[in-house]
């Protein structure tokens, strides 16, 4: 401390003063890169999260009446059981329940849904049976690997219905 005390006071007093300048600067780029920036990138990352969060629930909200009405008719048999719970129902039954995270409407009947350190062998088992007994279409899959062998993160979309003319 002393050497830079010593050096400093060697300088001619507008070196000294750029130095001092130079520092102050120093310290603001600091805070604004460690601290102000990150804080208003999660900000803009949680607006944008609220945003879409907000998108879906007018989507539910708009066939919330289509659902009711489809429940009234079909009298809340396994046929008319939506593509969220199905997947949901499903997911917990093949023993995916732990590694589903998120699920959110895709489309009039589609459902994006992400998994994480779920089984290759049980993922690949739950979509083939969604497909064959249910009707469900894995319409895009990322699936990469986990943190342990066997395992894998996937980002799926799923639709449920008639395939979309060409």
């Amino acid at each position: 401390m002393n050497e830079i005390r010593e050096w400093l006071g060697g300088l001619a007093p507008r070196e000294r003063n750029l130095v001092y300048l130079a520092a102050a600067l120093l310290c603001v780029a600091v805070v604004y890169f460690a601290i102000v920036l990150p804080v208003t990138s999660a900000a803009k990352q949680r607006a944008a999260r609220v945003e879409q969060k907000s998108a879906d629930l007018a989507w539910m909200r708009q066939v919330a009446p289509q659902v009711m009405a489809a429940a009234a008719a079909g009298g809340g048999t396994a046929g008319s059981e939506s593509l969220v719970v199905l997947v949901d129902r499903t997911g917990r039954e093949a023993g995916l329940g732990n590694a589903i995270r998120d699920q959110s409407p895709d489309g009039e009947h589609g459902l994006r849904l992400q998994l994480q350190g779920a089984s290759f062998d049980v993922l690949v088992a739950w979509l083939a049976s969604l497909q064959q007994q249910h009707g469900v279409r894995v319409e895009t899959a990322m699936i990469g690997a986990a943190n342990a062998p066997g395992l894998v993160n996937a980002s799926l979309t799923l639709t449920h219905g008639a395939a979309p003319g060409p």
